[in-house]
């Protein structure tokens, strides 16, 4: 800058523009106007910072630096205004919060509980699960022993957590009732689809009597009297369900919707083994039998059985007289909503899950073929035999875990006593 006295100030501002000049000038002016000596002016401009719970921080560091700027300024009186301007570059920090979900520390895993329900295909795929789950996931198992309704009250109360064979339509009414009311979970099928009826006679008998192949035929003396005992007073004897099975009430009912209460007298085994014990000592002296079996019940399995003949299977029959077929059944696996957050990696197992009616019939002709042999036995079995249908199921990882289990012959903790 240059200037001349005696003549009016000539100022040149560099690289500033005119009108952040004048308002400069005006500042200083009204800020020395009572005063000769040159003032220091210092701006300080106070950044915010604030400050969060930071995951992830990006710095923007920047070198303090001070900058002087000094001008003359003509103003009344000749006084000369220097003005210094001091900038403060703070360090700012911009944060950026990333949303993390942290799982908790692992804990001990809670037990899963199988309603162990009293024939041979529920225990057996019973068995192969506890082992899947215990030796493949680390999950403790349990099992509650007893028939398909109260199984079924302990199951929507959550006293059992996994159920591997609800069967449709014995169990519709209780069945719609809970998943109405969130109280189960299906989570896929198993088995398949399967016949059953109550008026199951054996082939020989049939063969023997080849006119007697209709429900109706049990009201004519000739056909009943084959089926009567000294215990069932001029009746034909029928060996329905176990009590607590959802196919005792509905035999009951077909029987009199039939017309059959004054031709038929039911018999309730004590438990599954017991009907078909009771089948079997019958086929096995070429007797007569009648009773209720299902396609994948071991008795048939492997004899020669043939159903009497019934009107077709209607939903207004089934839900009014059950004077009808049963339709083939649908057998869902089930499972309590807790277990959906309690063991998400378990339920994944249980989608998978493919145990059809042609792989349990090689498993009930393996336990035919091996006399004595338990659901423990048949389990080892069918796991040590099928590593390529199981292992789609599982994780890799659970895979192998399981394959340790089975060379060194371990027995999971979870399995009942037989």
């Amino acid at each position: 800058m240059q200037s001349t006295k005696g003549n009016p100030m000539k100022v040149q501002i560099l690289k500033k523009p005119l009108v952040l000049m004048a308002a400069l000038l005006v500042i200083a002016a009204l800020a020395v106007a009572c005063s000769s000596e040159p003032t220091i002016v210092e701006k300080e401009v106070p950044v915010e910072i604030i400050k969060e719970v930071v995951v992830e921080v990006e710095k923007e560091v920047v070198v303090e630096v001070e900058k002087e700027v000094v001008r003359e300024v003509m103003v009344p009186g000749e006084t000369v205004v220097v003005e210094k301007e001091v900038q403060k570059v703070i360090e700012i920090e911009k944060p950026i919060v990333v949303e993390v979900e942290v799982a908790p520390p692992p804990g001990p895993k809670g037990t899963i509980v199988f309603s162990d329900l009293n024939w041979a295909s529920a225990q057996v795929q019973n068995r192969i699960a506890q082992y899947i789950v215990e030796e493949g996931y680390g999950y403790p198992t349990d099992v509650v022993f007893g028939s398909t309704l109260p199984l079924f009250q302990g199951l929507r109360r959550g006293d059992s957590h996994v159920t591997m064979e609800i069967w449709l339509p014995n169990q519709d009414e209780a069945w719609m009732e809970a998943q109405s009311m969130g109280e189960v979970v299906s989570v896929g099928e198993s088995l398949g689809k399967d016949w059953q009826s109550a008026f199951v006679i054996p082939t020989y008998l049939q063969q023997q009597y080849p006119d007697l192949d209709s429900v109706d035929d049990l009201k004519d003396d000739q056909y009943k009297m084959l089926f009567e005992t000294a215990e069932t007073g001029g009746k034909a004897r029928l060996v329905s369900c176990v009590i607590g099975w959802a196919c005792e009430e509905v035999n009951a009912a077909q029987i009199t919707g039939y017309g059959l209460d004054d031709h038929v007298h039911i018999v309730n085994p004590g438990d599954g083994a017991a009907a078909n014990a009771d089948l079997y000592g019958a086929y096995e002296k070429q007797e007569p039998w009648l009773g209720y079996q299902w396609g994948t019940n071991d008795p048939a399995l492997v004899l020669d059985l043939v159903r009497l003949e019934e009107p077709a299977y209607t939903d207004e029959c089934w839900f009014t007289t059950k004077a009808c077929a049963y339709e083939d059944a649908t057998i869902l696996i089930a499972v309590h909503p807790d277990i959906l957050a309690k063991a998400p990696d378990v339920v994944q197992m249980l989608r998978a899950w493919d145990f059809n009616i042609g792989v349990y019939k090689e498993v009930a002709a393996w336990m035919a073929d091996n006399e004595g042999a338990t659901t423990h036995d048949a389990a080892l079995w069918w796991l040590n035999s099928n590593q390529g249908m199981w292992s789609d199921w599982v994780t890799g990882e659970a895979a192998a875990s399981i394959n340790a289990a089975l060379s060194s012959n371990k027995i999971p903790d979870g399995w009942p006593d037989e």
